[in-house]
């Protein structure tokens, strides 16, 4: 946990300076030149050091899917992923392994896994995926996904009756589970946090939404939640309160700085001014966006409006991938189609900047990680420049964010740990991980799902198809 990096590249506020790293105690002590070597020496030279990134929204256990999910709209897409949904511990653990693994290998230190619950079996879910990232030594925020509304009733009525099933689980039941799990489960100081993570307006009553603030403020949680993905979730939440979803989040008091939404595509101009008077922040998944169609989120607004934006690679069967490399390519070239004012396009420093710092205030941990700041814990990740996809040598920062760079993480270190060493991961055996994998899945084509059925004509009707 103490070393020194020699002759690295560092971004500095127009360019980039050759310097040494000195880290103690898992903290960053010194960044300078020709620093002495405390602890292991560590070669720096044709690379660049940067903070880790955020993987600030994902579900690993989405991973069993991935290839496979027909190509429908996120309100058809969620009832074919619930009827083929795994729920063996062992399935979760290996995906939740294997999200950390491609997360780190792809430039990010940390994972918000918006944790899908096995019924029954919720805090055994919950431990297993704790489990697996302490295993690996990502820092990791589980928030565990909690809703208390049976699926269809995210499905906006369009004026017919509708009669949901209720959901199989009471809300003070939910609650009860989320308060054990952060009793058993969140030590930040150790890499693992739990927040509280309501789905989302679509499927959550308000004392879920209530129930949740209560045990955030009590135990100093962070919040997460999806919010407006999808156009019929707008319409959804006209049905339901009367206004838009962000104004009622507002006024039962769920926006605070340490609140994290994902997506946030169907939002007003008024909504924005909300977020941004909250501090909210918006984690922008773009590749699952597009991969259900549900838009593109209005981020150039959101950064001229001052609103905190970090990226997500969402579920590995919305997006397919958990490379966040591409997320943050995409999530910043996407915008240059929105805004015909280039000068509002987002360039590959900020939106480097949006993936580390921007991550680590939207979990209110920017003082502690984030950015390569002497005192900050040394989250870290030291990119190889002598890769075939980051030459010829140009700006180091726009080829690993415009480009298509490929097995570029020469090391990564989480709290002063050495977790990737020459593009290989320490601390488990992938060769294992990638043949469990094979082993426990097999080819496949299209399923049938029955919930589909019977939910696609109503859908298609409200939603004018």
């Amino acid at each position: 946990m103490t070393f020194t990096i020699q002759n690295v590249l560092i971004a500095t506020n127009e360019d980039y300076a050759t310097l040494d790293v000195q880290v103690v105690d898992g903290k960053i002590a010194a960044i300078a030149s020709n620093l002495d070597v405390i602890g292991t020496a560590v070669d720096g030279s044709n690379k660049l050091l940067l903070p880790g990134f955020i993987n600030a929204h994902t579900h690993s256990s989405e991973m069993w899917q991935r290839g496979i999910m027909s190509i429908f709209p996120l309100e058809l897409w969620l009832a074919e992923l619930y009827d083929f949904a795994p729920l063996d511990l062992e399935k979760v653990y290996l995906s939740a392994l294997g999200t950390a693994v491609e997360t780190l290998l792809s430039g990010g230190s940390s994972v918000v896994d918006h944790l899908v619950l096995t019924p029954g079996q919720e805090l055994e879910t919950i431990a297993t995926a704790v489990r697996a990232y302490r295993e690996v030594g990502i820092r990791a925020f589980i928030a565990p996904l909690i809703q208390d509304e049976s699926l269809t009733a995210g499905i906006p009525s369009g004026g017919l009756v509708q009669n949901n099933e209720p959901y199989f689980r009471s809300t003070a039941a939910t609650l009860e589970i989320i308060e054990s799990a952060v009793k058993q489960f969140h030590h930040p100081e150790a890499g693992i946090s739990i927040l509280v993570a309501p789905t989302g307006i679509q499927l959550c009553s308000d004392a879920l939404f209530t129930g949740c603030i209560e045990l955030s403020d009590r135990y100093d949680l962070c919040r997460h939640s999806h919010l407006l993905e999808t156009k019929a979730q707008e319409k959804l939440a006209q049905e339901k309160y009367g206004c838009t979803a962000v104004e009622h989040l507002q006024r039962i008091g769920y926006l605070s700085d340490r609140t994290s939404l994902a997506h946030c595509v169907w939002l007003t101009d008024a909504d924005i001014k909300i977020l941004a008077q909250t501090q909210s922040t918006v984690v922008h998944n773009p590749l699952s966006n597009l991969r259900l169609g549900s838009g593109i989120a209005p981020i150039l607004k959101y950064l001229q409006s001052g609103v905190n934006v970090t990226f997500g690679c969402d579920g590995a069967s919305s997006n397919d991938s958990q490379d966040l490399l591409e997320a943050i390519k995409i999530g910043s070239i996407l915008h240059n189609t929105t805004d015909s004012d280039y000068q509002n396009w987002i360039t590959p420093r900020k939106s480097v900047e949006m993936a580390s710092l921007g991550g680590a205030k939207g979990l209110n941990i920017a003082d502690k990680i984030g950015s390569l700041t002497v005192g900050k814990q040394a989250d870290l990740v030291m990119y190889d420049l002598t890769n075939l996809s980051l030459l010829p040598r140009t700006d180091p920062i726009g080829l690993l964010v415009l480009g298509r760079p490929t097995n570029v993480v020469h090391s990564a270190w989480v709290n002063g740990k050495q977790i990737v060493t020459k593009n290989q991961i320490n601390t488990i055996d992938v060769d294992n991980l990638r043949q469990e994998l094979m082993n426990r899945s097999q080819w496949e084509t299209k399923r049938k799902s029955q919930t589909v059925a019977q939910i696609e004509t109503h859908y298609r009707q409200v939603m004018d198809l």
